[in-house]
Order: C-alpha cells, then structure tokens, then sequence
C-alpha cells in the first residue's frame, strides 16, 4: 500500500492506495516526456492578465498573439464539467501573449494571456 499527499482546491488529503491483483503482462515501457511548447508572445508580456475563472482543460484557443481584441470577445475557451466556458478580453487591446496551449489543465487565476 503506498500513500500520497493529494491537494484539491487548496485543502491536502493524505490518500491510501493498494494495488488490486497483479498485472497480466509487464507494463509497457514509458513513452518519452512530450516536448513543452513554448508560450506564444509578441516579445513581452502584456500589462493586463487574462486568467482563469474555472478550474478545467483549455479546449481551444481562438485568438493569437499580436491579434486586436475589444472587451467580451473569446480568447479560449475552457471544458469544465462538460462545459464550455469562453475566457474573454476584460478590455480592448491586443494579446501580447497567449501562456497555455490546448489541453493544459488550469486552476482558478492560472495566467492564460495577457493584453496591452
């Protein structure tokens, strides 16, 4: 039996977990890490944060870097209990950075993008 320190939503569990019969065949050997892409910007970070309003998965990105956006127009869009959650521009400018990439879980206030 191993033990595991869990933490959701800020509180931390400490979680017991045992194994349930034995393997039919050896596991599979690891596939090598997936190489992290780097954060799409115009060169430097925006003045204005976009962040997360729900804890989820970011579905899709619908705008770019470099791109003129006005205040309520998507810039993701999150999966959250099988729901789709638009993240919009809190203001008119344009995104100077998107920091995540489809499928990255993020938590409440996790940096998506950011604006000038």
């Amino acid at each position: 039996m191993s033990t595991y320190k869990v933490t959701v939503n800020g509180v931390s569990y400490d979680v017991e977990v045992q194994a349930v019969g034995a393997p039919a065949a050896a596991p599979a050997p690891a596939a090598a890490p997936a190489e992290a892409s780097a954060p799409v910007t115009t060169g430097e970070a925006g003045s204005i944060r976009v962040e997360a309003s729900v804890a989820g998965k970011i579905w899709k990105i619908i705008a770019s870097a470099g791109q003129s956006v006005t205040a309520g127009d998507t810039i993701v869009i999150l999966e959250a209990m099988k729901m789709e959650i638009p993240v919009v521009a809190p203001a008119d400018g344009v995104i100077a950075s998107i920091e995540i990439k489809e499928g990255d879980p993020v938590e409440v206030g996790y940096l998506i993008a950011t604006m000038n």
